[in-house]
């Protein structure tokens, strides 16, 4: 049975954007998703220059996934330490709930980003921003802390600012924290498109990110699986952490088993997000000619997949036999050996 009171999908591209000056996002909390419970998404564009603005989060740490373009980071720490990375295609970072932090698009194109937070209920009244905050304290209270005069303050904005358009930095600029041999592998910055793939005979690969590689990454991991077509990421659950995912490229189809006999089927393409609760049965099948790639993010820094084919090989045969009441020929023609990713 089919239960279609609640979608797994969410046409995330489709939503009416938030625009500024340099900048554009669309993002889905449980408000606009509601399935979506444990984790939200935004999908964020910067032009060369443009910038999000010093903001903190207080009800969720960020993990972001640059799809294309390049851009830079700053973050603060409550030690008073600033941190300073660049990021490109490929490359994953973590800011933990709280920190102050800003991103600034590098050029010489749009840079393009995705942004998961490991919980459900972010949203705008959970992000401050530095000049709602200081625009929000009497006029004298934001003279004495920034040494300004009240004349000078007056030139400040008087809201939220949001997104705004500065000098495009380089290397030689007082913000690039410029390293002669920068590191591959930063406190905040994993490069992941630059890791080794899992290439599966299935049909496909998967790269992954846990606190085991990254270790500030504490509550999320991340993963791109690719499936080329008619290949399927099989049946499976994660018992430790619900599933957010941004769809790349190419369609695919995905079920959501919820027990009882109630199941959810979705169809997805290029743009779109889904979404998965913690220990729910689930696959996602490439339904078109071109490489399906999906961008996964779990609220939990250790990663854990129960696949039915490690589950059905580990089984005793006498059992199956009997929890199916099949014959042993059928019983013979289940999966020997670990698969991951299946092919038609």
């Amino acid at each position: 049975m089919e239960d279609n009171k609640l979608s797994f999908r969410y046409q995330l591209e489709k939503k009416e954007p938030h625009l500024g000056e340099g900048g554009i996002t669309r993002g889905a909390s449980v408000r606009d998703f509601p399935a979506s419970v444990g984790l939200a998404g935004v999908s964020m564009r910067l032009e060369p220059g443009g910038m999000r603005e010093l903001h903190w989060h207080a009800n969720a740490a960020e993990w972001a996934y640059v799809v294309a373009g390049n851009c830079r980071t700053t973050i603060v720490h409550p030690d008073g330490t600033t941190y300073i990375d660049s990021f490109g295609p490929g490359d994953v970072w973590y800011f933990p709930r709280g920190y102050g932090h800003s991103i600034q698009g590098t050029g010489p194109g749009e840079c393009h980003f995705i942004l998961i937070f490991d919980n459900g209920d972010f949203s705008e009244e959970h992000t401050f921003s530095v000049t709602d905050f200081i625009s929000c304290v009497p006029p004298e209270v934001a003279a004495q802390n920034l040494g300004l005069s009240l004349e000078e303050v007056a030139q400040l904005p008087k809201d939220e600012v949001y997104f705004a358009k500065g000098d495009v930095p380089d290397d030689e600029s007082l913000i690039s924290n410029f390293r002669s041999a920068p590191e591959l592998t930063s406190l905040h910055r994993y490069p992941l498109h630059a890791q080794q793939p899992k290439r599966i005979p299935g049909g496909g690969t998967q790269q992954i990110v846990t606190s085991k590689e990254f270790p500030i990454s504490k509550t999320m991991t991340g993963s791109v699986i690719e499936l080329q077509p008619g290949a399927m990421r099989e049946m499976h659950w994660h018992p430790d952490a619900d599933e957010w995912q941004y769809y790349l490229s190419g369609t695919a189809e995905m079920t959501v088993f919820l027990a009882e006999h109630t199941a959810v089927t979705e169809q997805f393409e290029a743009g779109d997000a889904g979404y998965v609760p913690m220990g729910a049965g689930h696959y996602i099948k490439n339904t078109g000619t071109d490489v399906c790639r999906v961008l996964i993010g779990f609220n939990n820094g250790d990663y854990q997949s129960i696949d039915l084919s490690d589950w059905l090989k580990g089984v005793p045969k006498a059992l199956l036999k009997g929890n199916f009441s099949i014959p042993d020929a059928l019983v013979n023609q289940f999966p020997s050996q670990s698969e991951f990713i299946v092919k038609m």
